[in-house]
C-alpha cells in the first residue's frame, strides 16, 4: 500500500467524493454528489492546505484523509484540521486509517504547523491510540441539527 497525493491520482476524485458523500452526505443536506466532487477536486494540493491523500493498494483506492484549514464552523479560531478520514468497510482493521492519519500529520509538520485538530462523533478511540488528546466534548449544530462530537488536537 502507498499513500499518495490525490492530486496525482485525479482519476480517483469521483470515488473519494462518493465515499465521503455516502458517509457524511447527511450532514450537508443541500449538497449533491456533484457538489462533493467539486469540493474534493478543490481540496487537491501538494504540500499545502488543503491537501488530500489517498491510500492505494493493487492500483485501487482503499482510503483517504485530508488536511484542511477549517472543519467546524463553531471553532473558526482552530486551524488546521485533519478531516475526511475514510476507509471502505472491506479494508478496515488493516492499519490504513492510522497510516493516513500519520501521513496528514507528517504533511502538517513539513508545513510548520504546530498542532492539528479534528472532530469526531463518540470518544475518538482510534485517535487517542495515535497520540491525539481531547480538547472538549461538545454539541455541534449545523444544517443537520445538533450532534455530540469530540474535538481533539495533536501537538506536532
Amino acid at each position: 500500500m502507498t499513500i499518495e497525493y490525490l492530486a496525482d491520482h485525479r482519476e480517483f476524485i469521483t470515488t473519494v467524493a462518493r465515499w465521503l458523500y455516502k458517509e457524511w452526505g447527511h450532514l450537508r443536506s443541500d449538497e449533491t454528489v456533484d457538489d462533493r466532487v467539486e469540493r474534493v477536486d478543490r481540496g487537491c494540493g501538494h504540500q499545502q492546505i488543503p491537501t488530500t491523500f489517498i491510500a492505494i493498494q493493487d492500483n485501487k483506492p482503499v482510503g483517504c484523509a485530508s488536511l484542511v484549514k477549517h472543519d467546524i464552523l463553531t471553532r473558526p479560531e482552530l486551524s488546521p484540521w485533519l478531516a475526511g478520514v475514510f476507509v471502505p468497510s472491506e479494508y478496515r482493521r488493516r492499519g490504513i486509517g492510522a497510516t493516513l492519519v500519520g501521513r496528514v500529520v507528517q504533511e502538517a509538520r513539513s508545513l510548520g504547523v504546530p498542532r492539528l485538530y479534528l472532530y469526531t462523533p463518540g470518544s475518538g478511540e482510534l485517535y487517542l491510540r495515535l497520540g491525539w488528546s481531547v480538547v472538549e466534548r461538545t454539541f455541534y449544530r449545523e444544517l443537520w441539527g445538533e450532534t455530540e462530537v469530540t474535538i481533539m488536537e495533536f501537538l506536532i
